[in-house]
């Protein structure tokens, strides 16, 4: 053995991550309605496409024509019966599917914002939401990558 050994140093208790404790205790009503009407404008723009596309798979497959004649074998040779295809026209369709987008539109930017006049109400009494933020969280957070930060280019020589 060598003359010279070195004691292992006395390991240091590494501290927890630190952790901060917030309270939501007011939400702007006027916020909140703002990015309601932008999460549901969104929404509607699904409903709408999604609506299109169910109709023209309905279409192409052929399932009013298939319908029509099941109700026109049902009904007889001489019944005028209901026009499935006529009655789910694209025109009538996407009508409906606009009335329930812009439905859909109004009633969750109102509601979203009275919840948050009324939360704001009974926070006094309740104590808010609580959160908990922690330094580990934003470390990890910190380190993934950023999809929307451009890498500086190379220098031209």
């Amino acid at each position: 053995m060598s003359g010279t050994q070195t004691q292992p140093q006395a390991a240091t208790p590494a501290a927890g991550p630190r952790q901060a404790r917030l309270f939501l205790s007011r939400l702007d009503p006027w916020t909140v309605m703002k990015t309601a009407f932008v999460l549901s404008l969104g929404l509607a723009i699904v409903i709408v496409v999604a609506i299109f596309l169910i109709w023209l798979i309905l279409t192409v497959s052929g399932t009013f024509s298939s319908i029509n004649q099941t109700i026109s074998d049902l009904g007889g040779s001489g019944s005028s019966g209901l026009d499935v295809s006529d009655a789910f026209s694209f025109g009538r369709v996407i009508g409906f599917a606009l009335f329930v987008a812009a439905f859909e539109i109004v009633l969750t930017s109102a509601l979203a914002t009275v919840t948050a006049a009324i939360y704001n109400v009974t926070v006094g009494f309740t104590g808010g939401v609580e959160v908990t933020l922690s330094e580990d969280s934003l470390r990890s957070a910190a380190s993934m990558p950023n999809p929307w930060k451009r890498s500086p280019k190379p220098p031209t020589t």
